[in-house]
């Protein structure tokens, strides 16, 4: 695994300051100078190279007005946005509520034909019932201080999922034996959605891999990451959402979504363990 997962938007900060860089460079100005021109002090510029400042637009605008490159600014401003977008807060996201975030990553999941989904602590959101979803999202919408659209972000959650059933998708899931036990909401709740997990299994577009408690690790336990189409990897941290599109990094996903599939069970083997967490229930 990658030793940061901010690696990436790391990197594309850095670009971005980079080229902030060369322009000041190419235009014969010091750091001092493109302070004067841009009325702000010299220590701002320099950390904005440093990539210890994010420049706002504003400041890419002058900065390259102040390099006599003004016509280079909306595609600086455009690589700065889209490297701010790589890490999110939660709290940025779902400032709104929690029904918003679910019905915007539409577009993202339709366009996907595979999936590739590892999960340490919860049931994926592509085999979550309304009843499970809604008591997770109560604990995050409580935990964040969120508005209360817990009951509409579930049922959107799960308006989401058709695609599992659609025929047009492919999803490849692996869970940690620990989700099966994790109690999100009551007996009830757990009940079904355990047995929804034997019903997915029957689907032609889902694969379900359990990796066992007692499983010889080839690999440690990550945090929960999707990886869509080979392209992109949204990782869960507890604070944000990272997104992962470097090559290099998303075949890191990769390698390691292949190593925790070898530990897992399918078919019977699986079942067996979600029917002893059914019968545990209670």
């Amino acid at each position: 695994m990658p030793s940061s997962p901010f690696s990436s938007a790391q990197a594309a900060r850095d670009s971005v300051a980079a080229r902030l860089r060369e322009l000041r460079l190419d235009a014969g100005l010091t750091m001092e100078g493109l302070a004067d021109r841009c009325n702000w002090n010299k220590a701002k510029t320099s950390r904005i190279e440093a990539s210890k400042t994010a420049p706002s637009d504003t400041d890419i605008r002058a900065w390259c007005a102040a390099c006599g490159a003004g016509e280079r600014a909306a595609d600086l401003i455009a690589a700065s946005r889209s490297a701010d977008s790589m890490y999110v807060e939660w709290r940025r996201m779902q400032r709104t509520g929690l029904r918003r975030l679910q019905e915007a990553s539409v577009p993202l999941y339709e366009r996907t034909k595979l999936f590739r989904v590892y999960c340490s602590r919860v049931m994926p959101g592509l085999l979550q019932t309304e009843g499970y979803a809604h008591a997770l999202l109560s604990l995050i919408a409580d935990f964040r201080n969120l508005p209360d659209d817990v009951s509409e972000a579930a049922a959107a959650r799960v308006d989401r999922s058709h695609i599992i059933r659609d025929g047009h998708h492919r999803v490849v899931l692996l869970v940690e034996e620990d989700v099966l036990t994790h109690r999100i909401g009551d007996d009830a709740v757990m009940a079904g959605q355990l047995g929804y997990l034997l019903t997915a299994m029957s689907y032609p577009a889902v694969s379900l891999g359990i990796i066992p408690r007692a499983a010889s690790r080839v690999m440690w336990g990550p945090e929960t990451f999707t990886v869509f189409d080979d392209k992109r990897v949204h990782v869960e941290l507890l604070a944000a959402k990272v997104t992962v599109t470097t090559p290099t990094e998303v075949d890191i996903y990769l390698r390691a979504h292949t190593r925790l599939a070898e530990m897992a069970v399918y078919g019977p083997r699986a079942r067996s363990l979600i029917s002893r967490a059914i019968d545990s229930l209670g």
